[in-house]
């Protein structure tokens, strides 16, 4: 268990992958956790991983593109856990397509829960951050933030992500909150099992090619992620801020 200071940290999208990981490593750390998700049911797995490890875990269903939900969740995690000072936003959806194909629901639905999502997440979350005297942010962008052919509204997102990380680092800095963002390379979730089902792959040979380009051989798993996340997160992180982390493996070109 870390000596880190016991604090709330709310993590979105948790129930799986990237999320339930570092939910799970953040509690480790000794943070009382909230697994955020869509559907809250879908977050028990999470919050009983952490509850058996002797953990504190609250499952909270949350629609993030939804602004008065978002807000009923910070304020119920505030209630029942206290007041979160720490928040990963990790949500995310994927409507992989090219440009010609892409439908503008597509578009809306992949740039609000990344987006939008963030952005209604973090409003709500600020004011407890400030009050405390200190706050940890982290954006999950992604490698596709430099282009990915298929994903023009993940890759928008995952770069607007970059942009808003750093302009919240510059305007909470003075209130002792850092803003930062990790961006994985290949990392083996459903979300990339999903794009080698759209391209018609099996998810093995998938992985076995995406790994034969990564100069460390092999693909990422989600606690690398998460591993990174927690470091942005802790108190040895207070003069790193603004910061964008490829957790890909190697240098991207």
């Amino acid at each position: 268990m870390s000596t880190t200071e016991r604090r709330v940290a709310i993590v979105t999208g948790g129930a799986r992958g990237i999320g339930a990981a570092t939910a799970l490593r953040l509690a480790r750390d000794g943070r009382s956790v909230a697994v955020l998700d869509l559907d809250e049911g879908a977050c028990a797995g999470t919050v009983d991983a952490i509850t058996a490890a002797g953990g504190t875990a609250l499952a909270v269903g949350c629609d993030v593109a939804d602004a008065a939900r978002a807000a009923e969740a910070v304020e119920r995690v505030a209630a029942e856990l206290g007041p979160p000072t720490v928040l990963v936003n990790n949500a995310g959806v994927l409507r992989d397509n090219l440009l010609f194909k892409m439908s503008e629901d597509d578009w809306d639905t992949v740039i609000g829960v990344h987006l939008r999502g963030a952005f209604l997440m973090t409003r709500a979350c600020q004011k407890h951050m400030v009050d405390a005297g200190f706050g940890r942010i982290v954006c999950l962008s992604s490698s596709s933030a430099l282009g990915n052919r298929g994903q023009l509204n993940y890759a928008a997102a995952k770069a607007g992500l970059q942009g808003f990380t750093k302009t919240l680092a510059k305007e909470l800095g003075k209130f002792g909150v850092t803003a930062n963002a990790v961006a994985p390379g290949f990392i083996a979730t459903d979300m990339t099992a999903a794009t080698a089902a759209r391209v018609g792959m099996d998810f093995d040979a998938f992985q076995e090619a995406a790994a034969s380009q990564i100069p460390v051989q092999r693909v990422g798993r989600p606690e690398d992620v998460a591993d990174a996340i927690a470091y942005f997160t802790g108190d040895a992180a207070g003069f790193v801020s603004g910061q964008v982390l490829y957790v890909a493996g190697g240098p991207l070109d």
